[in-house]
């Protein structure tokens, strides 16, 4: 079992080629958040603004500076490091005097302190990000490309690719998902964290091979089809495509991959059968990935194959692509990069 080269939405548009991350200020995001803080409660909310750091390595840095222990701080997402990022995150049990001692340097540009709130923060907790890109030594044709895969991509959707971030430096965490799917005594070797981890990894292989075979229908349904409602994340079946379909057209609604698990529904019809078929190919089966879910606790979920692309501005001078747009949370910048590349985004 290999993982190939995800297919392009944009096959027939030549890339640009080009290089990213010359720097980290080539490479910026900021979090947008979901809810601003209440004014009360045990949890402080604050804004960092970071350079060349992720957020694990900033969550010790804030647990060691700070006192307190890393699981008490909340994040909504995570971010890379070779970038400048701007993120929230949550505080637990501090008093906002206690943050005069955070040193705003290299690493940690900027502080601000929010609020405080009742929750803390958790995974997917935010409304998106922002991003700020430039890619620099792009082709003599990037003045026809860009343009002609933005409009592609703004018109027909993001394919909702993961990242290849979800399979490690190797790129083979998939595979140990794949063995721990039918290997129990080694996934009673490993703590939870770790069990999920590794499955995830796994239900992001099979999701972006489900993705590559429906990339040509992108925004197309079908009976059978869950879709996913942008506006709240709501999933029904589709069961009269051509009733639906104009709500694709226009973005409200859009198709949607499984994330297996122990409870989510899978797809019926053709949409079914191609979720057979994949994962037939990659040897397992649904009661297979079902029981490994229920041994491992999580429920699974729909993805949608797509999300759309927005605050979209760019320029080009000689040959160097400033590219800003906004993105759902759990998409990926380089799902737009490789797009425009037509090359896996790699660092120079």
């Amino acid at each position: 079992m290999t993982q190939s080269i995800d297919p392009f939405l944009t096959s027939e548009i030549p890339g640009i080629g080009g290089h990213i991350r010359t720097a980290p200020e080539d490479f910026q995001v900021e979090e947008r958040p979901l809810y601003l803080p209440c004014g009360e409660g045990e949890h402080l909310y604050v804004k960092i603004t970071k350079r060349g750091l992720s957020t694990p390595d900033l969550v010790r840095r804030l647990s060691s500076s700070l006192g307190m222990k890393a699981q008490a701080i909340g994040v909504a997402g995570l971010k890379d490091a070779r970038a400048i990022t701007t993120q929230i995150l949550s505080l637990q049990g501090i008093p906002s005097e206690r943050l005069a001692g955070i040193k705003i340097d290299d690493k940690i540009l900027d502080l601000q302190i929010l609020g405080r709130h009742r929750n803390r923060l958790r995974t997917g907790h935010h409304a998106g990000n922002r991003f700020r890109l430039i890619i620099r030594n792009v082709a003599d044709h990037a003045a026809e490309s860009v343009p002609a895969v933005l409009r592609r991509l703004n018109t027909r959707g993001v394919p909702n690719y993961f990242g290849p971030q979800r399979q490690g430096k190797k790129g083979d965490n998939y595979e140990v998902g794949a063995v721990l799917l039918h290997d129990e005594r080694r996934r009673e070797r490993m703590n939870r964290a770790q069990r999920i981890w590794y499955l995830n990894a796994y239900q992001s292989f099979l999701f972006n091979q489900m993705l590559a075979e429906r990339i040509d229908q992108i925004d197309r349904l079908f009976i059978g089809d869950w879709a996913m409602k942008h506006a709240n994340g709501a999933c029904f079946l589709v069961e009269d495509a051509e009733v639906e379909q104009p709500r694709a057209d226009c973005f409200e609604i859009s198709p949607t991959g499984i994330l297996f698990g122990s409870r989510v529904s899978w797809a019926s019809g053709e949409p079914g059968r191609l979720e057979e078929a994949v994962i037939a190919e990659a040897g397992t089966t649904k009661e297979a990935l079902v029981a490994a879910a229920k041994a491992c606790g999580f429920r699974g979920e729909r993805r949608a194959f797509r999300v759309p692309l927005t605050e979209l501005e760019w320029s080009l001078s000689d040959d160097v692509l400033t590219l800003s747009f906004s993105l759902p949370p759990g998409a990926y910048a380089t799902s737009v990069l490789r797009e425009l590349m037509k090359a896996p985004p790699i660092d120079p």
